[in-house]
């Protein structure tokens, strides 16, 4: 008997479906059976229905005797043209294959440092897989992001590539030495290209040994004027670099606070910033306003007044011994320490030593002749500070032009 549903579409004939193999035999009662229905050769009572659940064929082949437990059943295996399913990896295997591609990543990050290093550029493709990682990462810091001591502080590099080796030779490499560098990556120097990568790089490899915040030149339009976009074109023959880059800006922490009582920030305070829960509400991930508390972290300076006051900049303010003082005591932080500013000594204390300038680009646009510093923290705050000079002439390469314009941001 043949039986098949109005509501089901019609079967396809028997001989072709059995032509193709296309059922897969489940077990019988019993094995003799099968065996005996097969050499039979016995198909009364074939009935093909369709399976609303899983919309498979069966085949149901009577052994003649009409009684359903000596029945056995083929089955099409989901749909009959659809190839057999391949065996699902174990759990072992795909994190066996994590840990693989994991290690991979790793060796051809540990290649591009290396590259980096030597002032190499890499590949763009690199270069946007690289921020990509990044971004992953920075999109979970906070607007003051944590850093634990021991750790050493650093200013402005500009893109002074030698003098970053230096500062990494005098101060220790990463990861034997925690780093965190308040800003101004880029702009000024002749390689901002391989400074800003190598520590993206750096940050990448090992995100809990350096933390990198904002400065004033980690800007769209700032680095317009001042060098970086000018290098990504030259140096890329695109500005697709440049555009990454400024991406990740966006994601870089505002300011970190260290064990809870030393703020970093690459500028000053602001007049509408009280709170450290002030500043971790601010929306950080867009380019830097030309005003208000986000422009304010960035631009401001100290000075040797009381209040508020225009900064020459034409952004940010001038803040005085008391406006720090009031903060500090509001925070609970014994003092404030920032970048921003060339100090010919390397670094400069203010306000009787509650905040600190700190600056890392020693003979700053390879003419000023100044020293640089960087702060050490040990695990109690205690201070000291590395005075380095620029990097010898031998060890620096031959740059491919000369620095942009005089004026200092």
């Amino acid at each position: 008997m043949r039986v098949t549903p109005s509501c089901y579409p019609p079967p396809p004939p028997l001989a072709r479906l059995l032509g193709k193999g296309a059922f897969a035999r489940t077990p019988l009662p019993s094995k003799e059976k099968e065996q005996r229905a097969g050499e039979a050769g016995n198909w009364e009572g074939i009935a093909l229905l369709t399976s609303s659940s899983r919309g498979a064929w069966l085949l149901v082949c009577g052994g003649g005797s009409g009684r359903s437990g000596e029945d056995s059943v083929y089955e099409a295996g989901h749909r009959l043209t659809s190839p057999r399913p391949r065996n699902r990896p174990t759990q072992l295997q795909v994190a066996e294959a994590q840990e693989a591609g994991a290690m991979t990543e790793i060796s051809d990050l540990d290649r591009q440092i290396e590259q980096l290093r030597r002032c190499e550029l890499i590949k763009e493709s690199e270069v946007k897989a690289l921020c990509a990682k990044a971004r992953e990462i920075l999109v979970e810091e906070s607007n003051v992001q944590r850093v634990d001591s021991p750790v050493t502080v650093c200013g402005d590099i500009h893109g002074q590539f030698y003098d970053l080796k230096e500062l990494f030779r005098v101060g220790g490499d990463v990861p034997e030495t925690n780093y965190l560098f308040m800003g101004d990556f880029v702009d000024r120097g002749f390689y901002s290209v391989e400074t800003f990568l190598l520590l993206l790089a750096l940050k990448v490899r090992y995100p809990d040994r350096i933390t990198l915040i904002r400065g004033n030149h980690e800007s769209r339009q700032i680095t317009q004027v001042y060098g970086f976009y000018d290098e990504c074109l030259r140096k890329y023959g695109s500005v697709t670099v440049w555009r990454y880059c400024t991406e990740i800006f966006d994601y870089l922490s505002l300011s970190a606070i260290i064990d809870g009582k030393i703020f970093c920030v690459h500028g000053g305070l602001s007049p509408s910033i009280q709170t450290l829960d002030q500043i971790r509400t601010i929306d950080r991930k867009q380019e830097v306003p030309h005003d208000g508390p986000m422009c304010d972290l960035l631009w401001s300076d100290p000075e040797d007044t009381t209040g508020w006051g225009v900064s020459p900049r034409g952004a940010g303010y001038l803040f005085g011994s008391d406006v720090v003082a009031q903060f500090n005591a509001a925070n609970n932080i014994d003092m404030i320490c920032r970048a921003h500013q060339l100090v010919m000594e390397g670094y400069k204390w203010h306000f009787n030593e509650t905040v600190l300038t700190v600056w890392s680009a020693p003979n700053y646009c390879y003419r000023c002749g100044n020293v640089a510093a960087i702060l050490e923290l040990d695990e109690h705050l205690q201070k000291e500070f590395i005075i380095f000079e620029a990097a010898p002439q031998e060890t620096r390469g031959i740059p491919s032009k000369k620095p942009v314009a005089d004026y200092f941001l």
